[in-house]
């Protein structure tokens, strides 16, 4: 019986021994590890900022509040109460506009220019 051809040899890659005397990881100075944590530190911010956000407005539900919108128009509302995750809509009721007063209303974001609630 004869044996089967040998398939042809891969090189094997070794990687850099690693600077610390127990074998473990990289070093943590280098170039690639510091733009690493940078980008973990921004992450950080943002959600931070996010949280803060979603939590006014959680605790501004309720409010009244004065949209700035374009065209030089100021609509208010008399009670805040809801938003979408990604600031888009905005829900509020009683919303008193130039043409007239809606009981309930849905404003989108991108027509905003400022908002402010009235405490």
């Amino acid at each position: 019986m004869e044996n089967p051809p040998l398939l042809p040899q891969v090189p094997v890659i070794r990687l850099p021994r690693p600077p610390s005397p127990s074998g473990r990881g990289f070093d943590p100075s280098s170039p690639r590890a510091l733009a690493h944590h940078a980008a973990d530190s921004h992450q950080k911010i943002r959600s931070t900022l996010r949280e803060r956000f979603l939590r006014s407005l959680l605790a501004s539900s309720g409010l009244p509040v004065t949209f700035t919108m374009y065209q030089r128009v100021t609509v208010n509302a008399e009670k805040f109460n809801a938003c979408d995750m990604e600031a888009y809509n905005f829900q509020v009721s009683n919303l008193q506009t130039p043409l007239g007063v809606q009981d309930e209303a849905l404003i989108r974001g991108p027509d905003i220019i400022s908002y402010s609630f009235c405490i």
